[in-house]
């Protein structure tokens, strides 16, 4: 009992001194912290700064984690020039110029031809993986897809959160998205260059259409008029012109009036469609007939994303072989 009641006293002079601490504490922190504040407040935002401006920069550790963290196999010197924009060629120029230096040597060359390739690296592969994990879809609609996929604000978000932003040389910042997008494409001809035909088209796959997973594929095609699309489809095939019937309707005359229009061709339903009107029918029946002649039902089977360079290889407009293959799958 003795023992317990020592303990206890202990224990409250303990908490006494912390508290007295606390107190010294936040008598000095709280008015501290609010005069930095006002000083912040009075000076304005702070201008932002590029990574590299930061004391800890190692350009060379961070073109070596670059290529670690997405597991490719990139030569140093390719992967640095794919970086390197003309535009921070020029300036290096201009400074080296300013201090006197007659021929400037930099030791690095700027990324233009990487971005031509790569650019139709990109193309060639993502219209060669579209026409093989979807053959059903008609090829007009396969490039609209393949644009989708292949703007400029998609490149630069893959780019982006891939890890480009603090490693791109330009004289421009904040970086913006035609940067983002064209070093993407010059990173995928560096890959290309370093690793071989199969590792830049597994790229291109991962990461570039891999933004279709999940994704409805319908609405990349951004059809206008669904009735007029189907017309031209089946007389494109040698089917008979597809003809609108009603089905069903319930609530005529109402406001809470539907109808069920089915669309048929060589006496066979291809589709059908609901709606409040029976125009707005027929357009939802066009649609379920399009999205069912071209494989993209709502309950479709997912994108194949298994597929290899070799798999889709009858599709790539020029074969490129560079004698070095990946093994990823």
């Amino acid at each position: 009992m003795m023992l317990f009641s020592v303990t206890r006293s202990f224990l409250r002079g303990a908490q006494r001194i912390d508290v007295h601490r606390n107190r010294d504490v936040h008598r000095w922190v709280a008015p501290t912290l609010r005069e930095l504040r006002r000083r912040r407040e009075k000076m304005g935002p702070e201008a932002i700064m590029p990574r590299s401006s930061h004391s800890d920069w190692n350009y060379s550790a961070e073109i070596f984690a670059f290529g670690k963290r997405l597991q490719e196999s990139f030569d140093p010197n390719v992967l640095q020039q794919a970086f390197t924009h003309q535009s921070f060629i020029e300036q290096e120029t201009r400074k080296q110029a300013a201090v006197g230096i007659e021929q400037p040597v930099l030791g690095v060359n700027d990324n233009r031809e990487l971005i031509a390739q790569g650019e139709r690296l990109i193309v060639d592969y993502v219209e060669a993986f579209l026409l093989t994990a979807l053959p059903r879809l008609p090829r007009q609609f396969i490039s609209t897809v393949r644009e989708a996929l292949t703007d400029e604000s998609q490149l630069a978000h893959v780019s982006f959160h891939i890890g480009t932003k603090d490693i791109i040389m330009a004289a421009e910042f904040p970086i913006g998205e035609a940067l983002l997008a064209s070093t993407l494409k010059a990173i995928v001809a560096a890959l290309q260059r370093s690793s071989g035909d199969e590792r830049c088209f597994l790229f291109v796959r991962d990461l570039i259409c891999g933004q279709l997973n999940q994704r409805d594929l319908y609405e990349y095609l951004d059809i206008v008029d669904p009735l007029r699309t189907l017309k031209e489809y089946c007389n494109e095939r040698g089917l008979t012109e597809p003809e609108p019937r009603l089905i069903g309707s319930v609530g005529k005359n109402t406001l809470l009036a539907a109808y069920n229009v089915g669309i048929y061709s060589d006496r066979k339903l291809l589709g059908t469609g609901y709606g409040e009107d029976q125009t707005v029918a027929i357009q939802a029946a066009a649609n379920d007939c399009l999205r069912q002649l071209f494989g993209t039902e709502i309950h479709m089977k997912p994108v194949d994303f298994r597929l290899t360079l070799k798999d889709c290889a009858r599709h790539v407009p020029q074969q490129r072989t560079s004698g070095k293959v990946g093994s990823r799958q």
